[in-house]
């Protein structure tokens, strides 16, 4: 491709210019820039681009035809800069941007659009005392109660905020109930603790206590929920990341409670370090959970991943493992949240 027709591409069909598995990043200006993204997990050296004509630079990479991607572009002094070629955007969840692009076999799922004619379910936020167990005396929690008579089990969202606002889960299992695709649940978004959500969710019982004793006595006074105590295991945790991490090792600790888990890219090995949720997996007798587990192929918490489901499977619980094409963000989180929730709570289980 001559350099003229790839400036032309690019400012007619945004960057990276794509031809089947092939992305090719383009930058115009006097000096290089720097490319870094999911694609290598934001880890490493930021890779260069190379000149391919006067004030023109590019960089080609070979990617699944399926994959989300999120990526920045910086100077030599590692200050980003804006890929003028791209207008697509991804808040970072870090007060900033990335640029983002879908492959030509990948796209956003419908289902985090609201529709015209869906029953919609309602949110109330409301403040709960912490009691000590978490940071701060109040915690933000936001209760949603579906369109349908109860009792219905309750799934417990850990960094509620983002699965409130930037997944739009509220419309995801509104859209999902309404197409038959799974039963109705309600859904508790607990707000995470800022700087404190590391402590809070690598595998804290203080958390543990906090979401037993305060939220779900909360979700209880609000919604019509199912009795866990007649119906052990009937209610869910779910959360990403440290949240995934969490999610999993709540229900290890309440499998009475939390029968269910969706964890997304958990992460149960950090830094050459396995969590306790390995220990905990390991041991024999225990109720078995139904855990839905899902990763992107570019994380390097794929290998802890893989490396625990095996572990979660000899012990008796019902495991299914997925990876996805992209990498550590809430749009991939979003794409691939619905098939876990089918399977969850499947509307003819």
């Amino acid at each position: 491709m001559d350099t003229q027709t790839l400036e032309a591409r690019a400012r007619r069909e945004g960057t990276p210019v794509i031809d089947g598995d092939t992305a090719t990043f383009v930058w115009k200006g006097p000096s290089r820039v720097f490319l870094q993204g999911d694609f290598q997990d934001w880890r490493g050296a930021p890779l260069p681009l190379e000149r391919v004509g006067k004030g023109l630079w590019a960089r080609s990479l070979a990617l699944p035809k399926d994959a989300y991607v999120e990526y920045a572009l910086q100077d030599a002094r590692g200050r980003r800069v804006r890929d003028a070629f791209n207008k697509r955007r991804s808040d970072n969840g870090f007060g900033g941007f990335n640029h983002c692009f879908w492959m030509p076999k990948g796209a956003p799922t419908p289902l985090g659009t609201r529709v015209r004619g869906v029953p919609r379910g309602r949110v109330t936020r409301h403040q709960v005392e912490t009691h000590e167990w978490i940071v701060g005396r109040k915690r933000k929690v936001a209760l949603y109660a579906p369109p349908a008579s109860g009792p219905v089990p309750l799934v417990m969202v850990l960094d509620g905020d983002d699965y409130l606002e930037r997944v739009q889960l509220p419309t995801l299992v509104d859209n999902l109930v309404a197409q038959g695709r799974m039963r109705p649940v309600a859904l508790a978004f607990v707000s995470n603790g800022g700087e404190a959500r590391t402590a809070e969710y690598a595998c804290s019982e203080a958390t543990v206590a906090f979401l037993e004793r305060r939220v779900l006595p909360l979700a209880h006074e609000k919604l019509s929920l199912v009795d866990a105590r007649s119906t052990p295991g009937a209610h869910a945790v779910l959360g990403s990341s440290l949240g995934g991490l969490m999610a999993l090792f709540a229900a290890q600790r309440l499998p009475h409670v939390f029968g269910r888990v969706l964890s997304q890219s958990g992460a149960f090995s950090i830094e050459g370090t396995d969590m306790v949720v390995f220990d905990l997996a390991r041991r024999q007798a225990q109720p078995p959970l139904h855990v839905w587990m899902d990763c992107g192929r570019f994380e390097a918490l794929e290998e802890g991943n893989q490396r625990l489901l095996p572990v979660l499977q000899a012990a008796g619980h019902r495991v299914t493992y997925r990876s996805y094409s992209g990498g550590h963000n809430y749009p991939a989180w979003q794409c691939d949240l619905p098939a876990g929730l089918e399977e969850l709570f499947s509307a003819s289980g």
